[in-house]
């Protein structure tokens, strides 16, 4: 009877596992470029996901979403901050984008540690800097409205002291 038993224990430990995977306690996730040529940036939360699951139903969307995002918590992104950040954007495609051009005109100056970078066929974009200059994360900004990237910069740029 206790081989029986032990098996019985075993295969219930089985089922049990696989039942807990499509409820989320597994996670798999994509590497940082593989999350940016989906669009995903990485900083979406995950509670952002289950709110487009919410509005599309094109589960391998919102699967790809779920394996870019970060976990809802007061730890988590809130508090990190960068040290400087390149806005780069095509020249060209500027047209496009008029909030973007009305940031770069009337509140980039703000900002001194933001600086803009014309890059040919580049999408608009914030490559977050460490403390070191490094790049650190890209943030495709492409639908942002104006008030939206500077809330971001304010909330995630240190402050440059004034010499």
């Amino acid at each position: 009877m206790s081989r029986e038993m032990g098996l019985s224990i075993h295969i219930f430990s089985l089922v049990l596992l696989f039942s807990l995977v499509p409820f989320g306690f597994t996670k798999e996730e994509l590497s940082s470029r593989e999350c940016e040529d989906l669009g995903f940036s990485g900083l979406a939360l995950c509670s952002d996901c289950n709110t487009l699951a919410e509005y599309v139903k094109d589960q391998d969307l919102v699967s790809d979403c779920l394996k870019c995002c970060t976990e809802d918590s007061d730890d988590s992104m809130s508090k990190i901050t960068y040290s400087g950040a390149v806005l780069e954007v095509c020249m060209r495609k500027l047209v496009f984008y008029p909030e973007i051009v009305g940031f770069i005109e009337e509140e980039k100056d703000q900002f001194p540690s933001v600086k803009v970078q014309y890059i040919f066929n580049s999408p608009p974009k914030l490559i977050m800097l460490d403390n070191a200059g490094q790049h650190t994360e890209t943030i495709r900004i492409d639908n942002w409205k104006r008030e939206h990237i500077l809330q971001f910069l304010r909330e995630k740029v240190k402050p440059t002291s004034a010499n």
